[in-house]
Order: C-alpha cells, then structure tokens, then sequence
C-alpha cells in the first residue's frame, strides 16, 4: 500500500478540475473515499481548498497519469522522493514555553490547582511546561510571587489548547475512582408528604352523619293546669 502524496486533499481537487481520471483513481492514489472526491466534483466538499499540483511537487508524473486516463484500471503510483527526510521523533520532556509567556506559567499552574484538582501532578507539568519544584511551590504557597498571583486560564494564555486541556481532564476523570451514592437514607418528597390520604369509605367521602336527637317528653301536670283554669274563672 502506497504512501498518500502531500496535502492529499488538494491533490485530489487538482485532479479532479485538471485531469480526466477517475473518481476511483483519485480516491485511492490520495487515500481519500470515492463518494469524498464526487463531493469535490461536485463542489460540496473542499470548496475553499486550493489545488496542488502534483507533478511540481513531484509526486506524480505526466507520464502516470497520462497512463492512468488511457486505462480505468490504472493504479496511479506515488514517485519516489528524490530526498529522503528522516522520521521526527517528538521528545519527551517538559512543553517549551516562549519567553514572553513563562511569566505566565504561575498563574496558569494556580488556575489548574484550584478548578482541576482530579489533574496530576505530570498533567499538569505537561499541559503548561512546568517543573516539579515550580508546582509543589506555587501548591503549598512558597513560591516567591505567591503574593501577587492571580488564577488564569492556560488556554487563554496561550499556553495549551483546549483540546489538550480537555483530553487531560478526560483522562483524569477516567482514572478516578467511582464514588457510590449512598441511598440508605432519603428525604421523600413534597409531593408524598403534603398529598391528603385518599378516602376509603363512604364516610369519608361524605362526611360521618350527625346523631339525631330524641325528642324531649314533657310531662304535663295536671293540679298546676286546672290551679291556672281556676284562677281565670275567679277572675271573671
């Protein structure tokens, strides 16, 4: 499987509007999906995307693909690099820091300590380019500024992207430890508490009816009734 040539996406708007290869072709010499290069065809994919010329940069040959619009079937092939580069090999270390934002370091490290504690201590040393001394000073507040340090943003700073900033704290929360949630005791909710119990019976619907009350039996006494009768005819 061959290499894809430099900047293979504008390879393969350069081909599409300067040569008549097939879609397939350009796909699979710039390593790219077949519907992706109908798309540049088309103008919906890589329309702010410059062509680059392959034959300048001596990737590919008139002669290749010439041989390649003669026959569908023509595999175009990368040319051999004339110069060999070696490989880069990314060392480790701490991140380098310009010089006009090292003074910016403490502040970040600050910033980092008190809204990303789950960060480690090579977390943190990688994302602002920090020493251990510098870290464990600013930490336990021996650091010589400590005084006049205020917490800011690294992004900000301009000393880390945010997708490394958030590629650690991903990381970190990863590695943390689940804490369980104790639900041995819960607090019901207001709706249980204050909610009126539901009626069972009729009584409880309508109400418990009033006792009726026995009507009072008066006696009548007779001497007193006929004593008034009396009295009434003495007065006549």
């Amino acid at each position: 499987m061959s290499e894809a040539p430099l900047m293979p996406k504008a390879t393969a708007v350069w081909l599409v509007e300067n040569t008549s290869l097939t879609f397939d072709q350009i796909a699979e010499f710039c390593k790219l999906h077949p519907l992706e290069v109908k798309g540049i065809a088309d103008g919906e994919v890589a329309s702010g995307i410059k062509g680059h010329d392959p034959i300048a940069s001596n990737q590919l040959t008139r002669e290749e693909i010439a041989a390649g619009e003669k026959d569908p079937e023509h595999r175009l092939m990368l040319a051999a690099a004339k110069v060999s580069l070696p490989e880069f090999k990314k060392q480790r270390g701490a991140r380098y820091t310009p010089l006009s934002r090292r003074q910016d370091r403490p502040n970040a490290i600050l910033w980092l300590l008190r809204n990303h504690g789950e960060l480690k201590d090579a977390q943190i040393m990688r994302l602002v380019g920090t020493t251990k001394s510098t870290l464990e000073a600013i930490r336990e507040r021996n650091h010589w500024n400590s005084a006049n340090l205020q917490p800011l943003d690294p992004v900000t700073l301009g000393l880390c992207s945010q997708i490394d900033l958030d590629f650690e704290v991903n990381r970190a929360a990863k590695d943390r430890p689940k804490v369980e949630e104790d639900r041995t005791q819960t607090l019901v909710s207001a709706e249980i508490t204050t909610a009126k119990p539901s009626p069972t019976s009729q009584a409880d619907v309508f109400g418990a009816p009033a006792p009726k009350s026995k009507p009072t039996e008066e006696k009548l006494n007779v001497d007193s009734v006929f004593g008034k009768l009396k009295e009434l005819k003495s007065a006549d």
